[in-house]
C-alpha cells in the first residue's frame, strides 16, 4: 500500500508545466521505488542480464612490478566492484540523463568529434566523455552506453599513426593523449581488448623519442601525473624497461608540484590582475599553477612520482597539499575554493565541478598508493556533497561553479575570480564545456574505488602478522570507502564474493556478507573515519575490539561463505568552524545546509536539456543559537527511508532542526552574499526552528552560518 502511495505520488500529468527531462526523471524514480522494495539480492549487479547476477570474478588484480617502490594498497580492475542500492540509482540516473545522451544533444562530443574521425572539436572533450561514459557503461553492463564508448574506442585503435601517435591529426598536444589514456587503460580491464596494451606500447615509445624536442607544454606540463598513472600501469603488465625512463623524462619536465606546496605563496584570493589575465597569461605558469583543476588533479601527485622515486616525502606530499589548500582556500563541502583560480576561504566563492570529479580521482589513487584513511574521509565529503550538489537531481544539467553559501544562480559575475556571468547556473555547458565533457567520471569511479587490494608487491613484502612470514602472508581486501555494493575477485587463487549492503551515508550500518568459493584465511581491513569515535565491528554477531577513528581496522581469519561482519557508525550531529568563524553542521560524512525555497526559471532550451537559473523564494540570513557548551547538542535528528534520489530537497532520508535567529544585517548583492561577519553576532530577531538538510539536496543553500552570541 505504502509502495502504491508513492508511485502516486511521483506520477506527472504529461500537461504539467515540468519540463520533459524531469518528467522522465520523476518516473525513473517510481520504478527505482518499485525495485528499492525487492530483497536486497535481488538488486545486486542487476543489469538486464540474468547472468550477471552470477558472473565469473573480472579480471585479476595487477600489483606494482619491480623495481617500482610498491604502494600500501592496489586498485581492482573495473567490473570487479558493481554498483547496488542507491548507488546503483545515482549511476542508472546518470546513464539516463545527461551522460547517457550527451552526444545526442552535444555537438562536442557528437558524429563530426574529431576523435570519431570527423571535424568538429578534436581537443580534449572526447577524451574527457570517453573517460566517464566508459566506466559508467560497465558498472551497469549497458550494451547502448557501451556501444556509445566503443565508438571512440575503435577510431581511436584503428587510427593510430605509423610512427606512434595517436588522436586527430589536428593538434599534437600532449595534454589529450594523456586523457584519452586513462580511458584506453580502464577499458582493457573490463575487456582485455588484446589490442590496448601494443597500442599503448607503440604510443609511450614514440613519446619518449618525442619528448626532448617537443617538450611538455601548458596543461599537459601541469597534468603530466595523470601521464605517469598510465605509464606506470602498462609496466605493470609488460615490464618493459623504457617506460619507467618516460616516467621519469615525465617528471623532468612537467611542473613540481611538491616543490610549490613545500613553499606555498598562493594563501590570498588569486585576481585577475595579479594573474594578467587581461594581457593574455591564462596558460603562463602563474596562471596554470593557481588554476583549480590543475590543483586538483596535482593532489596525487607525490604518490605517483613515489612509486618511481621510493622517497617518503614524495608520498607524504599529498597530506601537505591537501593542509595548505585546506587552510587557505577551503570550503566546509570538502572542495578548496577555484572559480577557476585559487580564491580564499569565503564560502560565497565557488568551486569548478571538473575539480570536483578530479581531486576524487586524485584521492581515490593516493588513498590506494599510501594507505592513508583520512584521504577515504575527504574522498567521501566530496562524493557525497560537492558531487551530487552540483548536479540537478536529473542529472540533466550542472553548474560550472558552486557554491556553499549560494543564494542565488543568476547571470551576474560577482563574486567570481575569472569566470563569466553563467558559471552557476544550472544548464548545457555553462560558462565553459569543459565540465559538461568531463563530470561523467565523478560517481562511476568512486564506485569502482570502494575496495582496494592488499598484500605483498612483486617488489618487496608487506608487513606480516606475528605469526607469519612476510612470503606467507596472503592477499586482502580494503573498505576504502563505503556505499552498496557488490565485489568478486579472487585472492590467492580463489574466487571471492563480498555483498554489502548500507544506506550509508545516510545511516550508520554497514553490513557485509563474505564469499569466498571455499574455507580462505586473508585480512579484511575496515576504513574507520576520523568523525567515527565510537564505532562498533562484530563477526557473525562476535564483538570485535573497538576499532580506532581514523585507522583501518583489521580483521583476520579464516572467512567461509556467509559470513557476516556489521560495522556501526555513530552519526551524532557536529560542528566545523570555517571563515570568520563561522559553523557548519556535519554528521557522518554529510555536511547540512539550510535549504533556500527555489524558484527555477528556464532561460534557453538546449536541445534535450535547457538553461536555469534559480532564484530564491525564502529568507536564507540565519545565525545559528547553539548551546555554547555543547552545541551539538541543539541539534535534532528525524532519519527516514533512503528512497531512489536521496540527494533530493524532497526525499532527503535525514533532516536535522536547529534553533536560529534572523541576521537582517546580512544581505545579498548581486545574487551573492555580503562576506560572513564574524562570529559571535548580536541579533534581536525571534528564535525560530529552521531544518536543515543534506548539502547536495540544497541546491540554493546556506552551509557556513553566523553563531548567535549568547
Amino acid at each position: 500500500m505504502m509502495l502504491a502511495v508513492f508511485v502516486q505520488e511521483l506520477t506527472v500529468p504529461s500537461n504539467s508545466s515540468i519540463s520533459p527531462a524531469r518528467r522522465r526523471f520523476i518516473r525513473q524514480c517510481s520504478l527505482l521505488g518499485l525495485a528499492s522494495t525487492l530483497p536486497a539480492g535481488r538488486l545486486l549487479f542487476a543489469s538486464g542480464n540474468p547472468a550477471s547476477a552470477t558472473s565469473s570474478a573480472a579480471a585479476p588484480p595487477v600489483k606494482d612490478r619491480a623495481p617500482l617502490n610498491p604502494g600500501a594498497f592496489f586498485s581492482l580492475p573495473l567490473g570487479s566492484i558493481r554498483p547496488a542500492g542507491w548507488l546503483r540509482g545515482q549511476l542508472q540516473t546518470q546513464a539516463n540523463g545527461l551522460s547517457g545522451h550527451l552526444d545526442e544533444t552535444w555537438p562536442d562530443v557528437g558524429p563530426n568529434s574529431g576523435w570519431l574521425g570527423g571535424t568538429g572539436e578534436s581537443w580534449e572533450r572526447g577524451p574527457y566523455y570517453l573517460d566517464g561514459l566508459l566506466p559508467l557503461a560497465y558498472l551497469l553492463d549497458d550494451p547502448r552506453l557501451k556501444a556509445k564508448a566503443q565508438k571512440y574506442v575503435e577510431w581511436t585503435l584503428t587510427h593510430q599513426a605509423p610512427n606512434g601517435m595517436i588522436g586527430p591529426s589536428t593538434n599534437n598536444d600532449w595534454w589529450p593523449r594523456i586523457v584519452i589514456l586513462k580511458a584506453l587503460t580502464q577499458y582493457h580491464e573490463a575487456t582485455a581488448d588484446p589490442r590496448v596494451l601494443p597500442f599503448m606500447d607503440k604510443y609511450f615509445r614514440y613519446q619518449l623519442a618525442e619528448l626532448p624536442n617537443r617538450p611538455l607544454r601548458d596543461w599537459g606540463k601541469f597534468r603530466w601525473q595523470d601521464a605517469a598513472l598510465s605509464v606506470v600501469w602498462l609496466y605493470n603488465r609488460t615490464g618493459s624497461a623504457y617506460l619507467l625512463d618516460l616516467a621519469r623524462l615525465l617528471h623532468q619536465q612537467g611542473y613540481d608540484w611538491i616543490a610549490e606546496f613545500d613553499n606555498f605563496q598562493y594563501t590570498q584570493r588569486v585576481t585577475s590582475e595579479y594573474l594578467k589575465l587581461a594581457e593574455g597569461n591564462g596558460l603562463k605558469d602563474l596562471a596554470l599553477a593557481t588554476h583549480g583543476v590543475n590543483n586538483g588533479q596535482a593532489i596525487k601527485t607525490g604518490p605517483v612520482w613515489s612509486l618511481v622515486s621510493g622517497s617518503p616525502s614524495d608520498r607524504a606530499a599529498v597530506l601537505k597539499m591537501i593542509a595548505e589548500l585546506d587552510k587557505y582556500h577551503g570550503l566546509p563541502n570538502g572542495m578548496f575554493s577555484c572559480d577557476e583560480h585559487l580564491a580564499g576561504p569565503d564560502p560565497t566563492q565557488g568551486s569548478e565541478l571538473c575539480t570536483v570529479v578530479e581531486y576524487m580521482f586524485s584521492l581515490e589513487r593516493s588513498l590506494a598508493i599510501t594507505g592513508d584513511p583520512s584521504l577515504g574521509d575527504r574522498l567521501e565529503r566530496l562524493a557525497f556533497n560537492a558531487l551530487p550538489g552540483t548536479l540537478t537531481d536529473d542529472m540533466w544539467a550542472h553548474q560550472y561553479n558552486q557554491e556553499p553559501n549560494q543564494v542565488e544562480c543568476s547571470l551576474h559575475r560577482k563574486p567570481w575570480v575569472s569566470d563569466g556571468p553563467e558559471s552557476n547556473l544550472y544548464g548545457l555547458e555553462p560558462n565553459f564545456g569543459c565540465c559538461t565533457a568531463n563530470f561523467h567520471q565523478g560517481w562511476p569511479k568512486f564506485a569502482a574505488s570502494l575496495f582496494l587490494l592488499s598484500g605483498p608487491s612483486e617488489t618487496s613484502p608487506a608487513k606480516s602478522d606475528a605469526h607469519e612470514t612476510s612470503a606467507s602472508q596472503p592477499d586482502g581486501l580494503v573498505a576504502a570507502a563505503y556505499a552498496p555494493c557488490e565485489l568478486r575477485t579472487l585472492l590467492n587463487g580463489t574466487p571471492v564474493h563480498i555483498v554489502e549492503e548500507t544506506n550509508y551515508p545516510f545511516h550508520g550500518a554497514v553490513h557485509l556478507t563474505i564469499n569466498p568459493a571455499g574455507p580462505l584465511r586473508f585480512p579484511l581491513q575496515l576504513r574507520i573515519p576520523a568523525w567515527a569515535s565510537g564505532a562498533t565491528l562484530s563477526v557473525n554477531g562476535h564483538p570485535q575490539p573497538q576499532p580506532a577513528a581514523g585507522t583501518f581496522a583489521r580483521i583476520h581469519r579464516i572467512w567461509t561463505a556467509g559470513d557476516r561482519v556489521e560495522l556501526i557508525f555513530p552519526m551524532q550531529p557536529r560542528i566545523s568552524r570555517w571563515f570568520h568563524n563561522s559553523v557548519a553542521v556535519e554528521r557522518g560524512p554529510l555536511v547540512f545546509s539550510y535549504g533556500i525555497g527555489e524558484s527555477w526559471v528556464k532561460l534557453r532550451q538546449r536541445g534535450m536539456t535547457a538553461d536555469w537559473q534559480v532564484f530564491p523564494t525564502t529568507p536564507w540570513n540565519y545565525a545559528l543559537q547553539l548551546d555554547p557548551a555543547s552545541p551539538a547538542k541543539s541539534i535534532a535528528v528525524a532519519e527516514t527511508a533512503v528512497g531512489p534520489a536521496p540527494f533530493s530537497r524532497r526525499h532527503a532520508p535525514v533532516r536535522l532542526t536547529v534553533k536560529a535567529r534572523k541576521l537582517d544585517a546580512w544581505r545579498a548583492v548581486d545574487g551573492a552574499t555580503n562576506p560572513l561577519p564574524p562570529s559571535p553576532v548580536a541579533t534581536d530577531e525571534p528564535e525560530e526552528t529552521i531544518t536543515l538538510i543534506p548539502y547536495a539536496a540544497a541546491k540554493l543553500r546556506i552551509t557556513a552560518f553566523p553563531q548567535c552570541k549568547t
